[in-house]
């Protein structure tokens, strides 16, 4: 067996690491994957070849570079159970949240919002897609990641036309006091996962990095705060429209990849 560790510079978010779990779910010559998404790094413990790996990786489009490959001789014991819990209770913040910025966001009138919501809505399917994928045959998981796809694509293209139509048919400004609020509140519950995270990290290796805090949620609340605070000095909806759109394309581009990733 052989241990090798991959720099994968476009892998960010969870969304990231499961087109890759997919990838390779059901893979006999793959024992095990370990992420660390803050360094953007991935461990795989293969008796397969690194180039066979690395031949699979590279259709995802995530610029995976093999930095060592070493032998490995300690046994590997992924534990399922670990897994399963951290996913549930991840999963629950993340629907959660989606909930409550898509009811805020129609009450504010705020694009930025509803593009937020269905971000952690893209996040909760990620997560219930890998739960589901616990013990679940590689076709299985596929045809779940395709229903998936199909919807986070739907809803996305919705939210992109709405911005179209409010940039083409402007409105009143969206309500600054509760885009803030109900973002600070995101800001919350992206912490309690990472907090989840971290206890799972000393405990299973497996789980150490599957669903970090990322990058891309972060950049997502504070880009909804900052285009509040420009419509509460302009008084203009256009701040809160380009949040909106960058958001759902976002969303879009991660439609697309867990679509391919089903085929």
């Amino acid at each position: 067996m052989y241990k090798t560790l991959y720099s994968i510079s476009k892998m960010d978010c969870p969304s990231e690491e499961a087109m890759i779990r997919m990838k390779f779910d059901g893979d006999p010559g793959i024992r095990k994957i370990e992420f660390d998404l803050t360094a953007r790094q991935a461990v795989f413990y293969h008796t397969v070849t690194a180039d066979e790996i690395t031949a699979k990786l590279t259709p995802l489009n995530l610029d995976a570079v093999i930095k060592e490959s070493i032998p490995w001789k300690d046994e590997i014991t992924p534990d399922e159970d670990i897994q399963r819990g951290i996913l549930i209770k991840v999963l629950i913040i993340n629907f959660s949240l989606f909930v409550a910025e898509a009811l805020y966001g129609f009450l504010s009138g705020s694009m930025g919002l509803l593009a937020d919501s269905l971000d952690m809505l893209a996040d909760a399917f990620v997560y219930g897609l890998s739960l589901y994928a616990i013990g679940h045959a590689a076709s299985a998981k596929k045809k779940v990641a395709g229903i998936s796809g199909y919807i986070q694509l739907s809803l996305a293209c919705i939210g992109a036309f709405e911005v179209i139509r409010r940039f083409i048919a402007p409105s009143e400004a969206p309500e600054y006091v509760m885009m803030i609020t109900v973002s600070l509140f995101a800001l919350a519950g992206n912490w309690a996962s990472l907090v989840l995270l971290k206890k799972a990290k000393s405990h299973e290796a497996h789980i150490k990095a599957s669903m970090i805090f990322t990058s891309n949620d972060i950049i997502i609340n504070m880009g909804v705060i900052a285009a509040a605070v420009i419509v509460y000095w302009s008084g203009s909806q256009i701040p809160d429209l380009v949040i909106g759109g960058v958001v759902f394309g976002i969303v879009l581009r991660g439609a697309f990849r867990i679509i391919s990733l089903s085929k």
